[in-house]
């Protein structure tokens, strides 16, 4: 029997991702994640916190912690322009969801991106592959799919964890 592309057997053949750019890489988030995507206004900065931890914003009555992705990531430094946005994401964490933001250099697109283009993090990359679930080829361009829980929502005090503001 032959399938019509995008359909589904009932397993979870495809998903789609949210892809943004941080400096010269684009990376991807699983879509189901995002809250929403602000426009750069600024933080309130906290003291004695992670150097990429630039600070919490009020959204709507919450406090949210705001992770700046070039530092999480040790990227040269760039000046916030005008397509630098905060994307606001619900994270998984030991202690329950959390709603976490993370700044970018610029949104690019929403790609549904099936199990045939996606592949492994080769075993010899060195660096941040821990917060990496894989890499998708899509037009022909490679992304970095990345897995927001491990980034953004470990628990406090352990490597790599944000602070959950009060």
């Amino acid at each position: 029997m032959t399938e019509k592309p995008g359909a589904s057997t009932g397993a979870k053949d495809h998903a789609q991702f949210l892809t943004f750019r941080v400096g010269p890489e684009e990376f991807g988030i699983d879509i189901l994640s995002v809250q929403e995507i602000r426009g750069w206004s600024g933080v309130t900065p906290l003291p004695q916190t992670p150097a990429y931890l630039l600070g919490v914003i009020n959204l709507r009555g919450s406090v949210v912690p705001v992770v700046d992705l070039r530092k999480r990531f040790d990227m040269a430094q760039a000046e916030f322009g005008p397509t630098t946005v905060c994307i606001v994401v619900r994270v998984d964490a030991p202690d329950g969801t959390r709603i976490s933001g993370f700044v970018v250099d610029a949104v690019c697109e929403v790609y549904t991106v099936g199990d045939a283009e996606r592949r492994p993090i080769p075993d010899a990359v060195a660096g941040r592959q821990e917060f990496v679930q894989g890499l998708a080829t899509v037009d022909d361009k490679m992304i970095i799919l990345l897995d927001i829980d491990r980034l953004l929502g470990q628990a406090a005090g352990c490597a790599g964890g944000i602070p959950q503001a009060a």
